[in-house]
């Protein structure tokens, strides 16, 4: 059962040292800010955070990059004209980066929620980021064998909720939203309205209530 919190730091109090935080948002659209800011407050570190870059400026994500509370990236763009916080660390050595193209990211957590063991994919092959693993050849063309990746918790902005927790998006903040919320044991939603079970359209409910954990309006 959803549980509709009154803050955000209630919504991440939650989070523990060494968890894999699943954090939504390209660039700005869709990033929920405030829940990072709580997780900020909250303390909880040494963590592994999925998301689709790797932080833009001073605030959201490069504020916790910052703080030294990531011990490492997992994301397709880690360096961006405003990436100088991750650029430092990577640069210092410390923290760890791993880089996975776009699709394969959204794919790999997708088969996390689908309950997908594995899956093959062209992509990469013949890179770098193909070494080490395992590769097959069908119908005359090579792949990589990927695997899924779980979050102990996702991190989520989506524009509305109702109070069972199912949730509509506002356009391209959408992103990686739907697929985090699936593949994490615990999923954590920042909100900019909760209205009451009834009022959202079904059909345009994209991630239904059964994903969702928690919910703020912020």
């Amino acid at each position: 059962m959803t549980t509709i919190c009154e803050t955000a730091d209630e919504a991440v109090a939650g989070v523990r040292d060494g968890d894999t935080v699943l954090i939504g948002g390209f660039g700005m659209a869709g990033m929920p800010v405030q829940l990072i800011d709580a997780l900020l407050r909250q303390g909880a570190s040494d963590l592994t955070v999925v998301s689709n870059n790797a932080g833009n400026g001073d605030t959201g994500l490069a504020a916790l990059l910052a703080a030294g509370r990531v011990r490492k990236m997992v994301c397709s763009f880690p360096r961006q004209t405003d990436s100088w916080v991750f650029d430092g660390l990577y640069r210092a050595g410390e923290i760890e980066l791993e880089v996975v193209p776009q699709g394969n990211l959204a794919e790999r957590m997708r088969a996390a929620g689908a309950g997908i063991g594995a899956f093959y994919c062209p992509t990469g092959v013949g890179t770098p980021l193909a070494e080490g693993k395992e590769t097959r050849e069908i119908d005359g063309r090579t792949y990589v064998l990927e695997y899924p990746i779980r979050g102990d918790v996702a991190l989520v902005g989506a524009h509305r909720a109702d109070r069972m927790g199912n949730l509509v998006y506002r356009k391209t903040a959408r992103n990686f939203g739907p697929v985090m919320a699936t593949a994490a044991a615990s999923t954590v939603v920042q909100v900019s309205e909760v209205v009451e079970t009834g009022d959202l359209d079904p059909e345009a409910v994209v991630t239904p209530s059964i994903f969702v954990d928690k919910v703020v309006a912020v």
